[in-house]
């Protein structure tokens, strides 16, 4: 299913924007979109976004930034400017005939020895983390809503197409007795003209038409299909992400279809199977785009 979501968080000088865009796509597909330094945080990434969507491609991009004045700093030492400074200070003191030590005091007052530098919010994983987590959160939240509402609308149109489904295999239960009847007929009448003036046995011819009548009875087929119907509304009716079960459901749906179509001998059954093949390559069209 497609939709979209954005959320963002400000806290402690750092601000996290967050955009989650889904498309369809038969399995989960997640692609992540994070700034320089965040890499390791891809895992707890995807796992979020799996708790939260199960099928799609599922885009996400995170943006961070600063709040103006509101930079966190933290000290940086430079121990080889401090050597330096230390080993030059000694070298003019034994030159002058001074033999004190230097003060760590003046050592740290030294220009660069000690410097403040902004630290870059997108670097600091444990901190930033808890933000990130909360802003895709909340992109994930909007995102799950309007997938959400599509897929009420998809529902509605699969229990449409269910109904039309539902139809053609009634026309194939109604037409069935008909098309036995007819190719009961159609052997009785090889068998005797194959045996011609002969005497025949009517009792074997009974029987040999009794087991092919039997080997072209749909239904078994009839009912697993209603039974799978039953079952496709029920999953429906549940609700969540029915998806892959109603995936699978289509399959056994096309299964009996085609199954049955092949025992007919009857014009509007034939018409009807063909039908209902069209009736569910739409359905499975449209539940490759539901969760």
């Amino acid at each position: 299913m497609t939709g979209f979501g954005r959320g963002e968080v400000s806290r402690g000088g750092v601000v996290v924007s967050a955009e989650a865009r889904s498309v369809n796509h038969r399995h989960l597909d997640i692609a992540l979109r994070l700034p320089r330094g965040l890499a390791a945080l891809e895992p707890e990434l995807r796992r979020l976004v799996a708790s939260r969507v199960e099928r799609g491609r599922v885009d996400v991009n995170v943006q961070i930034t600063t709040v103006a004045g509101a930079v966190p700093q933290r000290v940086r030492m430079d121990a080889v400017l401090a050597r330096e400074y230390l080993e030059q200070a000694r070298a003019v003191g034994r030159d002058v005939g001074l033999a004190a030590d230097v003060p760590l005091t003046w050592l740290l007052e030294r220009p660069g020895v000690v410097r403040m530098e902004d630290v870059d919010a997108a670097d600091d994983t444990t901190t930033v983390w808890p933000i990130i987590a909360d802003a895709v959160g909340a992109a994930l939240d909007e995102l799950v809503v309007r997938r959400a509402t599509e897929g009420d609308a998809l529902g509605a149109e699969l229990r449409r197409l269910a109904g039309s489904l539902r139809n053609e295999v009634d026309t194939v239960a109604r037409r069935a007795p008909a098309s036995v009847a007819r190719r009961e007929e159609r052997l009785r009448e090889r068998i005797l003209s194959i045996l011609g003036e002969g005497r025949v046995d009517e009792g074997r011819v009974i029987t040999e038409v009794a087991i092919w009548a039997d080997k072209s009875d749909v239904t078994e087929e009839l009912t697993r299909l209603r039974a799978h119907l039953e079952q496709f509304a029920a999953t429906l009716d549940k609700g969540g992400a029915v998806g892959r079960a109603l995936d699978f459901l289509i399959q056994e749906l096309g299964r009996e279809v085609n199954t049955a179509a092949s025992k007919g001998d009857d014009l509007e059954l034939s018409q009807a199977a063909i039908a209902a093949k069209g009736v569910l390559e739409k359905m499975r069209e449209q539940v490759q785009n539901l969760e």
